[in-house]
């Protein structure tokens, strides 16, 4: 088994990492400079972990499937994503992307602390954040259980999560994700030390939303969406 995630401030790579300990799996960023091609080969199995934006694959995660189609065809495919509270069908959104429409044998989606500075979500200490982690623990041991014993679990692949999925992922896709690419701003804060671009995923284009200059810059300098010094910057899990 191959996992290959993508993680904008540590969460999803937590996540992918405590699976791939348990299921004995090689665990990837698709940032890594590594010959994916070859690997995807050599695995019958892939998992795929990715945080939901606005009930939706990132774009850096559809572009490396698309890039990977031809490889990715005929794989058994298990889809892990993260969510702060409820995406209705953030897993199932992965088979929307050309590459991933057959053969998931198992989809579930995990709760963690927000990683966006932004409207009504608050910067959580670390005992909250240790409760997060505790249920993760749980629900990730019998998700690895559920798949070692042939066990088959789909979730946001049913009706009401389709369109509880749709509600936000259809404007999402159609406006939000397009503007909010547009939104990122520098303040007169920057001091242009250059860690954001050292760090960004996407190496300043495209912008594929996830969070890691914002809470990463050490002036609390750039922002997205909402002008102005976001309200707290999240490190990530210790």
């Amino acid at each position: 088994m191959l996992t290959l995630y993508f993680s904008g401030t540590g969460n999803t790579k937590y996540a992918a990492e405590l699976f791939s300990r348990k299921m004995d799996a090689v665990c990837l960023s698709i940032e890594e400079n590594a010959d994916f091609p070859s690997l995807i080969n050599d695995h019958d199995t892939l998992a795929f972990c990715y945080p939901v934006y606005g009930s939706r694959v990132p774009p850096i995660m559809r572009g490396f499937i698309k890039n990977n189609k031809e490889f990715i065809n005929n794989k058994n495919i298990i889809i892990l994503i993260t969510q702060n509270i409820f995406s209705g069908d953030g897993a199932r959104a992965l088979t929307d992307v050309p590459g991933c429409a057959d053969n998931v044998i198992y989809a579930e989606h995990f709760n963690m602390p927000s990683n966006t500075p932004v409207l009504f979500y608050k910067e959580l200490n670390q005992i909250k954040i240790n409760k997060y982690l505790y249920k993760l623990e749980i629900k990730m041991e019998r998700t690895c259980q559920n798949i070692k014993s042939g066990i088959s679990v789909k979730r946001g692949f049913n009706l009401f999560s389709r369109l509880a999925g749709c509600i936000q992922g259809i404007p999402w896709m159609a406006f939000a994700e397009k503007w909010m690419r547009r939104s990122v701003r520098v303040s007169k804060r920057c001091n242009s030390c250059g860690l954001c671009a050292r760090i960004c995923p996407v190496n300043r284009k495209d912008c594929t939303l996830c969070f890691r200059c914002v809470n990463q810059c050490p002036r609390q300098a750039i922002s997205i969406f909402f002008p102005g010094k976001p309200k707290w910057q999240y490190k990530g899990i210790e």
